[in-house]
This record gives C-alpha cells, structure tokens and sequence, in this order.
C-alpha cells in the first residue's frame, strides 16, 4: 500500500459512470417496474451504496476509508441504463475505486436482476468522470472523451 500517513485529510469527492446495454423490452421493463425479482433501481442503488462501503475488502491495495456519503442516480434511456455514482469523504486519500466500484456492483445487479429477460445485456462505458481533493486537485473527464 502507499504510505499516506503524512497527508492531511482533505475534502475529497469522485463521480464515476458506467452504462447497462440492453433490449428495448427490457429497459421499459426496468421502467415500469415489472421485472419479476422486483424494483431494479431501487435494488441496484442499496447495491452500489454497500460496495463503495466495502471496496476495500474487494481491491487488496485500496485503503479502508470513511466514506461520508454514497449517491447512486440512474437514467433509463430506450436500450441502455446509466448509473452514475457519487462519494465524498473527508480522508487522506481519494474515493475514485468507491465510486468505480459503486457503479460496477450496480450494474451487476441490474444485470442479475433483469437477465431473466434479457441475457444479452453488456455493462460497460465505466469511467471516472470528476474528481476534487487531495495534492492532484481537480479532474474532470472531457466531454469529447465520452465517446
């Protein structure tokens, strides 16, 4: 692990995306809220709140921190899904791989969730899209990186 012991604690937050790919039937199934295990959305943000919480237990080199506050949003479009994953702490290192993670256990879930209707569905598109705090400051993806 990297030695951040003599950092200060600073304000830190991180907002990564990632993207569900699905049928047609199947988004407006997610929409409606008529997948048989129950509401996606809803499932799919306890999810990804719990996985920034435990990143550390997943990723072997990432430190244990406090995480101040998780938001899972997501956008439901005609064949895909977007979530979008926000965490903020006040710590010694970045929340980058909790908001990653966050998104990539999301996604999961909607895929367990809904793959009884459709198994073809792709994650993918995870990117960091900002981050604040800590000695590199700001980073913020480029509008023209999105694609």
């Amino acid at each position: 692990m990297v030695d951040v012991t003599p950092k200060e604690p600073t304000h830190r937050r991180a907002i990564a995306r990632c993207r569900v790919h699905m049928a047609a039937d199947t988004a407006l199934l997610v929409a409606r809220g008529a997948i048989a295990k129950g509401d996606v959305i809803a499932v799919a943000r306890v999810a990804g709140i719990q996985a920034a919480k435990r990143t550390p237990d997943l990723i072997p080199l990432c430190h244990p921190l406090l995480v101040g506050s998780v938001f899972v949003n997501f956008e439901i479009a005609d064949t895909w899904i977007e979530i979008e994953a926000q965490v903020e702490t006040v710590d010694r290192t970045g929340v980058e791989m909790e908001a990653m993670t966050a998104c990539s256990v999301a996604a999961l879930t909607i895929y367990d969730m809904c793959k009884s209707a459709d198994r073809s569905m792709v994650i993918g598109d995870l990117v960091l899209w900002e981050k604040t705090g800590g000695k590199s400051g700001t980073y913020r993806r480029s509008e023209l990186a999105e694609d």
